[in-house]
């Protein structure tokens, strides 16, 4: 990947999701979006079917999606409906695929949850971010290659963070079973696995004409930060006044150009038959050093071919032991 000529676009980190998708048709296309109800997801729903697509929205309550799926139910554009899917637990994935018939263009992995207070597991035993952020959207593709390959040229999109630059993923102790949980660690981890999900599909189905790349909508407040106390958000710049009310910093988007990075890797023909890669801003990003100093680009732990395989192999072993 370091050796490709970076990818660049005619976007800013300020176009919308809407705007990604000026003047393209997308009627025929189906398309999932998982927490695709709320935040940055819905804001990405309603630009594919705003577009043409027929767009399923993957979520634990479906009734949360009834405002997007009556935003659509009349003619013109394209149309939405909801589905049930929890990705903390993987008797919930098997369902969803196996409701799901015919061909896939697209999967928007959108869903996450980030600092969970306290360790929590899933039946499997998985940490909860690392379950739900990584290896609930892992089964969910591997669940769905099949549809996503009958597509002919599908994308699979997987929403990460700028946080994939603190920390690489711990194999020696993965689920925190050894070292005390901390709540931002597991979160950075997490979302560094998000990334090596993308360049493990990229190593082992691109004969499937499936391509896959990460996006990092940048700074945004939806229901994500529901975990987050106040001093923590202060930390992030967000100032609140006496009654509670709550003020961004300019470098704060909208979920609307939040959702936009998705929206370019799920859907523009500028990034037809790219893949394995990490986008933010509507560019593809420069490789940098992981750590504490660095507030952009993708760690190059976060792309690396051999833990993108040792991840691939530790989840494919979870997988095959149920």
């Amino acid at each position: 990947m370091t050796a490709t000529a970076r990818l660049t676009t005619p976007f800013t980190a300020r176009t919308t999701a809407a705007e990604i998708l000026d003047g393209v048709d997308l009627t025929g296309r189906r398309m999932i979006v998982t927490g695709g109800a709320s935040g940055i997801g819905a804001e990405t729903v309603r630009a594919l079917a705003g577009a043409g697509a027929e767009v399923t929205v993957a979520t634990r309550d479906p009734g949360r999606a009834a405002a997007l799926v009556e935003e659509f139910a009349g003619p013109g554009a394209g149309s939405v409906r909801s589905a049930a899917l929890d990705l903390a637990d993987l008797s919930s994935v098997d369902a969803f695929v196996a409701a799901w018939e015919g061909p896939l263009h697209a999967l928007v992995a959108n869903a996450g949850v980030m600092a969970v207070p306290t360790r929590q597991l899933t039946p499997e035993g998985w940490e909860m971010q690392l379950a739900t952020n990584y290896l609930g959207h892992f089964a969910l593709a591997r669940g769905l290659r099949d549809n996503l390959r009958a597509a002919g040229s599908a994308r699979v999109v997987v929403v990460s963070s700028g946080a994939q630059l603190r920390r690489a993923v711990d194999f020696d102790d993965p689920q925190f079973e050894r070292q005390p949980y901390e709540p931002w660690a597991a979160y950075f981890q997490s979302k560094t696995a998000d990334v090596l999900l993308v360049v493990g599909i990229a190593r082992h189905w691109a004969a499937d004409g499936i391509t896959a790349n990460a996006a990092n909508p940048g700074y945004i407040m939806t229901n994500l930060q529901r975990h987050l106390d106040d001093d923590t958000l202060r930390a992030f710049g967000v100032t609140m006044d006496e009654a509670g009310n709550r003020t961004v910093p300019d470098y704060f988007k909208s979920p609307a150009q939040g959702a936009a990075t998705s929206v370019l890797l799920a859907a523009s023909p500028l990034v037809e038959g790219v893949t394995g890669r990490y986008f933010e801003d509507n560019q593809e990003a420069e490789v940098v050093r992981g750590g504490p100093e660095p507030t952009t680009g993708v760690a190059a732990h976060s792309i690396d071919p051999a833990s993108a395989d040792r991840l691939w192999a530790y989840a494919e072993g979870v997988l095959a032991a149920r």
